[in-house]
This record gives C-alpha cells, structure tokens and sequence, in this order.
C-alpha cells in the first residue's frame, strides 16, 4: 500500500434546474477513500478499514445522484446551512428587525429551510493546497435565500491525508447575517446493521436541554447523573430506553453538547469505536457545540446504497456546530456574521483502529 494521495472526477448526473453534478472520489493512498459530491457538498462515501485491513463503507448514502434529490431525504451527508439546527418558529430578530425564515419542519426552521445548501449543487474544482491537491466547494447564497439577510459566500475546502477527512468552512456577508454550517453525515462504523453497540465518548459536561418541540430552552445543564454523560465511553444503546424526559422529547438522542475546550481552537471533542470491526473514529473541532442525533427517525422506508432499508439506528449523526436556535439565545455563541469579518471554522474526521478484538 502506497501512501500517494489522489482526487479524480466523474460526471454525476444533474442536480435541480438541471445543472450537471460531479464526483469527486478522494485517496489518502493509505487504505481510506472518500467520495463527495458538488451536490449539496454531501460526503457520499466514507470507506475506511477495520483492524484486519477490510474497508467497509462506514457512512448512509445513496448509489446515486437522484436518492439525493429525493423530497424529505434526511440530509445523508450533506454540509447544511446557512443555518444549521432548529430556529423556533422560523424567527429571529438582528440589529433590532425581526427576519422570518422558511419553516420545514413541524413549524420550525431546520437546516437552512427547504432549499437549504443541501438542495443545490456548488462550484467545484481541485487545486493545490497545503499538502498537496484539494477539492474546493464554493456557494454564494443571495439576499433574502430561504428569508435570510445578506449575501453570503462560502467557500469549503476538502482535503483527504492519513486517514482523516478535513473540511474547513469559511464565509463571508455584504449585511449582517447569521451563519452555522455543519456536515450532517451518519456515520456506521461496522458498515451494516445498527449503531446501538457502538461506544461513544462526548468531551462535554454540559448540554442544552430542549422543550417537546426540540427547541433548546435556553439552560446549560450539567450532564452528570443523567443519559447525556457520554465523558467516558458509553454505548451508544445503553441507556435509550432509562424513563428520562430528554430522551422522551428527542425519541432518543437528538440533542447539542456544549464542548469542552475553547472555541476557535481545534481540539478532540468525540471519540467512537466499534468494538466488532475495530473502527474507531476521533472527532476534532474548533466549534462550541456538538449535535449528538442517533438516527431515531429513521423508519426503513428509505432505500440507500445497495438497496438497503435504513431502519431506526442505521446511522449516527456528529454534527460540529453552534447551538441549536443560537440567535434567540443571547447567551449562546453567537452566530452572527458583520461585512468584514470572517466565519471559519474546521472539523476533523480522524479514522483509524483499536489494537485488538474487544480491546
């Protein structure tokens, strides 16, 4: 196995107003591969190897281009925005105006609304960057996209080297605006079946509890003592079924971990492992928050790659980001975005395996 790093290209298909797709398929050269597409800049596969060497697919997605175009298809693999999580009933107010945002969900705002960063198909091309060739996304979302202010320009650029995927957004406005952009990939670590035994490490001691509509109420909330306290590895499907409200509202997890760690500084945040294959998976960010969903609105209905039924648990989610419904939360970190200041932030995908079966 060599260790010499490639990105090829391959038309896929037409995304909406019939613009042509691309996909780019990335080789760390080193035994992990990853494919994106142009098409709401969405991971479409992950193949990393277990501690005897066999890849697996380790991400939900689709053999093509149209599963992705389906209606209410859950974001598999999709970088979300402009503003990713829940907004409470689509509103919130900047520089003393109110703004109403697209609602897609029970009333909410949800990942960017209905045609968010998800629905359309980005530039695209690979140059070079530090270490070596890269694939670079760029968007420009228009004033008033989905009921949010200001012209926004995002530029994600993609890189693929020993077994870690890096993806490093970055944004600029001409008006003030908010911004929270996070990949929405759903991660399987055994390649098949479901994600309950899987072990999870959340370097958080806080999180941000939600009302029944999923909304954050606003508290900061210790984890100690209840389901949320993942500061140790936890299995995944331990502690589902415990009578407690959170898990009650959400169905599950569904829910934002306030991080340890200073924002802005790339830090281990996540750690998960799957004890079978030996896969682990280290989570690296510079991002206040980290949504923890465990794919409970999966229901089997939908068909991915191979034609398999995604069923309740098939996938979890680790989306580094700002809080959900931030900008009605004074106290939260802010999402806002002034002309001539930068958002950025990076998030890390660190692949590799534990040293033996059960270890």
């Amino acid at each position: 196995m060599n260790d010499r790093k490639t990105i090829t290209v391959a038309p896929w298909g037409r995304g909406p107003g019939g613009r042509p797709a691309r996909l780019y398929t990335l080789d760390d050269g080193a035994g992990v591969r990853a494919q994106l597409t142009d098409h709401g800049a969405t991971v479409v596969s992950l193949r990393a190897p277990d501690r005897e060497g066999r890849a697996a697919d380790v991400v939900l997605g689709f053999d093509a281009l149209d599963g992705y175009l389906q209606p209410g298809q859950p974001y598999l693999g999709a970088m979300v925005g402009r503003h990713a999580n829940r907004i409470a009933a689509g509103r919130f107010t900047l520089d003393g105006r109110q703004h109403r945002l697209a609602c897609n969900s029970g009333g909410q705002h949800l990942h960017g609304g209905r045609r968010g960063f998800d629905r359309v198909v980005w530039q695209s091309e690979v140059r070079e960057g530090e270490g070596g060739a890269q694939l670079l996304l760029r968007h420009v979302s228009a004033d008033g996209d989905e009921g949010y202010p200001g012209r926004l320009e995002v530029e994600l650029p993609c890189t693929l080297a020993a077994g870690a995927l890096r993806l490093e957004c970055s944004a600029r406005c001409d008006a003030p605006t908010i911004v929270n952009l996070t990949s929405h990939m759903y991660f399987n670590l055994a390649g098949q079946g479901d994600v309950l035994g899987h072990e999870l490490q959340i370097l958080a001691a806080r999180f941000t509890p939600v009302d029944a509509s999923l909304i954050p109420t606003g508290e900061l909330r210790e984890v100690q003592g209840s389901p949320m306290d993942f500061r140790r590895p936890r299995r995944v499907g331990e502690r589902l079924d415990l009578a407690d409200e959170q898990l009650r509202h959400a169905g599950g997890y569904d829910h934002n971990w306030v991080l340890d760690g200073p924002a802005g500084t790339l830090r281990p945040v996540a750690r998960l492992r799957e004890p079978a294959s030996g896969r682990t998976m280290e989570v690296l960010t510079t991002q206040p928050g980290l949504q923890f969903y465990s794919g409970n609105f999966l229901d089997g209905r939908l068909a991915g790659r191979g034609g398999v039924r995604y069923a309740r648990h098939a996938g979890l989610c680790l989306e580094t980001q700002h809080f959900p419904d931030s900008p009605n939360h004074p106290h939260f970190p802010s999402t806002r975005l002034a002309p001539g200041e930068e958002y950025r932030q990076v998030t890390v995908y660190r692949f590799g395996t534990d040293a033996a079966a059960g270890g």
